[in-house]
């Protein structure tokens, strides 16, 4: 059985399956794991999120940035831009069923056989692996609570931008999703700067990308994660970044974590504006 984590898949399904068929992906004894974004942007995303269900009980995603947008959009507490491309699920006779397996899905992924975890935009560097997966735990539990829509509507902003565990309530919900779905920039002090965007040149000290900063909490563990599009692909400090650009034209790229060596495989995806 192997097990292969994916990158930002954005709702583009041809790069997909094409990467699937390249990993040699046998549903009837593999697993597959999502970092996040699974759409958003991209052309058919009621089609990824279609296959992916056939998949249940195959596949297991974290929840990025833009599938937190769809459950808020769904909650009426933001607005679908058309550059979101989600007409298709918004109208779907499937729409609940869709809302119903992302909310399924956690923030954090965690296999200790093989000493990986999986988040969409990293692992905060003053978090171990244990405190995180409590944390991200939190969050998945208000999701699915009676109280989601608060919790979507809460959601939003960049404050508190660093932690103390004696946050609490939306605050200390709000900086647990943004370290989990967000996070670039990372200072000394464990501040998050939210606001850059860019690639690894794109801030000036004291900001460093999250990896780049020490955490003895966490040992050899390898950090799977998407999100960081303008990077590519990552490979430092036990961190491995997936998210190559699909959306953009770039590559779907995908590591198998049940071995030693360096796997990443890719598979192109400059045909996406053909579709």
């Amino acid at each position: 059985m192997a097990i292969w984590v994916i990158g930002d898949v954005q709702g583009c399904l041809s790069p997909l399956e094409k990467l699937l068929a390249k990993i040699r992906f046998d549903v009837n004894t593999d697993r597959l794991w999502l970092a996040g974004d699974l759409i958003g942007r991209g052309p058919h995303a009621e089609a990824v999120l279609d296959f992916l269900i056939g998949l249940e009980g195959r596949v297991l995603c974290v929840l990025g940035n833009h599938d937190l947008n769809l459950l808020a959009i769904d909650a009426g507490v933001r607005q679908s831009k058309p550059s979101d491309r989600l007409d298709g699920i918004l109208a779907s006779p499937r729409r609940q069923e869709y809302m119903d397996f992302l909310l399924r899905q956690e923030l954090m992924l965690h296999s200790e056989e093989h000493d990986t975890v999986v988040t969409h935009a990293g692992l905060y560097p003053r978090w171990s692996v244990t405190e995180a997966l409590a944390l991200s735990a939190e969050v998945v539990d208000m999701l699915r609570s009676s109280q989601r829509r608060d919790c979507l509507e809460n959601m939003y902003g960049d404050t508190p931008d660093i932690w103390s565990p004696q946050l609490s309530g939306w605050d200390r919900l709000r900086f647990v999703t943004n370290a989990l779905t967000r996070m670039r920039f990372v200072d000394n002090d464990g501040r998050i700067d939210l606001s850059i965007k860019g690639g690894l040149d794109s801030a000036t000290a004291p900001w460093r990308p999250w990896f780049d900063w020490p955490n003895p909490k966490i040992g050899s563990t390898r950090m799977v994660f998407g999100h960081w599009s303008t990077v590519g692909l990552i490979e430092r400090n036990n961190a491995v970044g997936l998210d190559s650009g699909c959306i953009w034209g770039g590559r779907l790229s995908a590591i198998q974590i049940d071995r030693d060596h360096d796997n990443i495989v890719s598979v192109p995806c400059n045909d996406l504006a053909n579709e």
